[in-house]
């Protein structure tokens, strides 16, 4: 650049991106997306090997609980290590010691009698019998235990790769987990049983980490004594009418997806030696519908969505959720005077929402 005779100023012109931006690049705080790293190669008239280190031993570890059909592309993944890089900004303001390791699992896997084992392990940790029903207060005060930072967003219900985002970060060993807020109160608990998943389980990487934590958050929600009790009662109905009915009505009292049931249900049936359960083609359908008829965790916490202010929405989530997220951020800005931009980088929440944000933690 300097040879060039170009100013961060001038690069961030001629790439159509903020000043900021391209000081976060040379400080090794984020990473340019990959039209921009072209337009930059480009520009300074270097190549690919030339720009860019390609082994980072601190790169963000990144998990996605992902919309129904999706795929992960290398550009989800580079987005959320992305907003993994602004995260380190935010580490010094943490209310927790860094240096001290949270626990964690040695040897996660996908058997049996282990996710049981584990599953009855967390449990009491957080004082709740394998009779009970957990609720999401019991999942807030394990991620509070195991360090985990809960970043509560507002995405949508649709149109998105992923409505969970889990990142871990190797150099400070810290953890965000991102909820999306915009699903509804079924599927909304069990991602979080799935991110608690990815906190306990940060050796494992790629599927073999998304098979564990939906593994783990399926037998924590509904252990074996639960499963073995809902096959039972199921299979005593005569009809397949009745044992859509008698799992739908299992689902609505544990405030969980009648999925979660089905599955486990059949998991118990397996391992025990038992014929599954037949629900008939029709139960995907009914599942649906199911779900459907449930608020969303957004429409529970804030009402109408229109009338909500950024003040309003970070009270209510912090008491919600428990969240020292919006006191880092706020402490961060007021320390670097940081605008929008980072409010918006490290949420992704849509720009307008990031400045009203950005004013209230001012």
């Amino acid at each position: 650049m300097t040879a060039a005779g170009l100013t961060q100023t001038a690069v961030a012109e001629a790439l159509d991106v903020s000043k900021e931006a391209v000081s976060q690049w040379l400080n090794e705080k984020s990473f340019p997306r990959p039209n921009k790293l072209l337009q930059l190669g480009k520009l300074l008239g270097l190549s690919f090997d030339a720009l860019v280190i390609k082994e980072d031993p601190h790169t963000p570890v990144v998990a996605f609980r992902k919309m129904k059909g999706t795929k992960t592309k290398d550009h989800h993944i580079e987005k959320a290590q992305e907003m993994g890089r602004f995260l380190r900004c935010l580490v010094p303001y943490l209310p927790f010691d860094v240096l001290e390791m949270p626990p964690v699992l040695k040897n996660p896997n996908c058997d049996y009698d282990y996710l049981q084992m584990i599953a009855a392990k967390v449990r009491m940790e957080i004082n709740v019998d394998s009779e009970e029903t957990i609720d999401f207060a019991h999942l807030i005060r394990r991620f509070t235990d195991l360090q985990a930072v809960v970043v509560p967003v507002l995405w949508g219900s649709k149109q998105r790769h992923e409505n969970a985002v889990h990142i871990f970060l190797p150099d400070s060993q810290t953890t965000w987990v991102y909820l999306n807020l915009d699903v509804n109160i079924h599927d909304f608990k069990f991602w979080m049983a799935h991110e608690l998943g990815h906190c306990l389980s940060p050796s494992l990487r790629g599927e073999k980490a998304e098979d564990f934590a939906d593994a783990f958050a399926s037998t924590l929600l509904f252990p074996e004594i639960k499963a073995k009790r809902a096959y039972l009662e199921i299979a005593n109905q005569t009809t397949q009418k009745s044992r859509q009915n008698s799992l739908l009505a299992i689902a609505n009292r544990e405030v969980i997806s009648p999925y979660t049931v089905m599955m486990q249900a059949n998991r118990y049936a397996e391992f025990s030696g038992n014929p599954q359960l037949d629900f008939g083609k029709n139960i995907w359908g009914i599942i649906t519908n199911f779900n459907k008829g449930y608020k969303n965790v957004s429409e529970a916490l804030f009402g109408d969505l229109k009338n909500i202010n950024a003040r309003e929405f970070i009270q209510k989530t912090e008491e919600a959720f428990e969240t020292p997220f919006f006191n880092i951020l706020s402490s961060y800005l007021k320390a670097s005077g940081k605008g929008s931009g980072i409010v918006h980088a490290v949420t992704d929440m849509p720009l307008l929402d990031a400045r009203s944000l950005h004013a209230e933690m001012t």
